[in-house]
């Protein structure tokens, strides 16, 4: 709880709805993407039981908003947008709540980070129609990633598992994210 208590939401949502920063529900951003609910942020983090020492990649950047709370949470956070217009929001706000832990890439998401693997935890904020390869193959060993598998519109969200080389995969809930768009995800139209 207390990467939320040093997290002010209402630095990460536009003016235009920065009056209900603090409710519990997802809120436009802006190039038709959305901030979470402060609900599916403290679910993930929980699902993920960090330690204090893991290295995380964050597939979807947008506000920063996550990625901030993960920056208090973790050793190192490497996060890849797509947005260009979300990207350099995103830095603005992550700069001024001085995370200092955090590398940005704008790119595709869908295929990681190839260069700072392996991750620790892969949290995946937008569902794909499956499980991107490149995500499962930088995982860390014993690595876990969160990532909403399914349709455009209702996913499940999964939590992946490597064990030597077998990946166990475990669904958590039913969940609702912008489509996960980029060559190992859905086709941008």
């Amino acid at each position: 709880l207390r990467a939320f208590d040093l997290t002010p939401r209402h630095q990460f949502v536009p003016t235009g709805v920065r009056h209900r920063a603090y409710e519990d529900a997802p809120l436009q951003i802006g190039s038709g993407q959305t901030i979470s609910q402060p609900s599916i942020h403290a679910r993930y983090l929980e699902i993920l039981a960090l330690q204090g020492r893991e290295r995380v990649l964050e597939v979807g950047t947008g506000s920063g908003y996550q990625t901030v709370l993960l920056s208090h949470l973790v050793a190192q956070i490497f996060t890849i947008e797509r947005i260009p217009a979300l990207f350099t929001a995103a830095r603005e706000a992550i700069n001024k709540a001085g995370a200092t832990n955090v590398s940005m890439l704008l790119g595709d998401g869908t295929v990681g980070w190839r260069e700072y693997a392996p991750y620790d935890a892969i949290l995946v904020s937008a569902g794909g129609p499956s499980i991107p390869p490149a995500l499962v193959e930088q995982l860390a060993e014993g690595g876990r990633m969160l990532i909403p598998v399914g349709g455009m519109e209702e996913q499940t969200l999964k939590l992946v598992t490597r064990r030597g080389g077998d990946i166990e995969t475990t669904d958590i809930a039913p969940v609702r994210f912008v489509p996960l768009l980029g060559t190992q995800g859905w086709e941008q139209k």
